[in-house]
């Protein structure tokens, strides 16, 4: 199920966003991650969230988190990725946004190869002044 962010969900996105930028972005100082931990945890819920929280066990198994049409990021928890809850949490809010824009570092290819499948162009790249690591801007139409 998809769902709203709700306040007591916090604990539990912040796991999921900590654990997975820390693997999929394994070219990146796991200090930036846990440095950065406390800040996120504080801006996280003035984002747009939706979680997937798993019906049955009533466990968050992912979210995606968006500043009007730019999404920030869509984390799923390690041991249930390729089982279809990106795509399933990004078809979402392509039901409610005509268009949105993300940033996706050039070593992460499987999360640009994720979202090329689900029809995002590559219109730029550039530098993140933070990581000084080389990254795409992709845009979605509808």
């Amino acid at each position: 199920m998809i769902r709203a962010f709700e306040e007591n969900d916090l604990t539990a996105i912040m796991q999921i966003w900590l654990d997975t930028n820390i693997k999929a972005h394994y070219f990146i100082p796991k200090e930036y991650w846990t440095n950065n931990y406390d800040m996120v945890k504080s801006v996280l819920p003035q984002a747009e969230i939706y979680v997937y929280e798993n019906d049955a066990t009533k466990h968050i198994e992912g979210f995606i988190g968006l500043s009007n049409e730019y999404i920030e990021g869509i984390f799923v928890r390690e041991d249930v990725q390729a089982q279809g809850i990106g795509k399933q949490l990004l078809a979402y809010v392509k039901c409610v946004k005509s268009n949105m824009s993300l940033c996706v570092y050039q070593k992460n290819t499987r999360a640009i190869q994720f979202y090329q499948r689900e029809q995002f162009v590559i219109q730029s790249e550039n530098i993140d002044d933070n990581t000084n690591q080389k990254e795409y801007v992709m845009l979605w139409k509808k």
